[in-house]
């Protein structure tokens, strides 16, 4: 299977702050995040991270990534510096990238950590993926009333944890 997700900030203090996650300690935001990850992905399934993973270096960027399930791709956001240094081993992703464009499930998903106003296959039912702006999940329920085939995959739209294409799809396909 398929998934997605983004701006997950794995050691980022400030983040709870700014984007008011509901977590008391990063300890606790970190935690939440590999649980609710490993609780839906298997080893099997393919998840692409759309930027932001962490910004605390090689490091923790790797310590973090191994103890995470699933064969991981990364589409670079802003804070995803670790990947492009010399300490980091980039085996850890199946794929690094700016941008991306898959079919899965029949679908074209466009993949860019930012989210772009029109997108390759626009007028022919491709779905843009993207995180950066920390969207509640209106945002998302607001573009599938307009009729927009835009969806924030970050966690902060999406329960704090990755969506799979499968769940993106009904998403757009459901009615309110």
């Amino acid at each position: 299977m398929t998934y997605f997700t983004a701006d997950l900030h794995f050691w980022h203090e400030k983040i709870i702050i700014h984007t008011h996650r509901p977590f008391h300690s990063v300890e606790e935001m970190n935690r939440v995040l590999q649980q609710k990850w490993n609780d839906r992905i298997s080893p099997e399934d393919d998840v692409y991270i759309l930027g932001d993973f962490t910004m605390k270096g090689a490091r923790i960027a790797a310590e973090c990534l191994q103890s995470l399930r699933g064969k991981k791709h990364l589409v670079r956001g802003n804070h995803d510096h670790f990947a492009d240094s010399a300490e980091f081993q980039q085996s850890l992703f199946v794929s690094i990238q700016d941008y991306a464009e898959i079919t899965c499930c029949n679908t074209k998903f466009v993949l860019c950590h930012y989210p772009i106003t029109e997108w390759n296959g626009f007028y022919k039912g491709a779905v843009m993926l993207h995180g950066h702006q920390h969207n509640s999940k209106f945002y998302n329920i607001e573009n599938r009333r307009k009729g927009i085939l835009q969806y924030d995959v970050g966690v902060d739209a999406n329960d704090m944890a990755p969506i799979s294409a499968d769940e993106i799809i009904q998403f757009f396909h459901a009615k309110g």
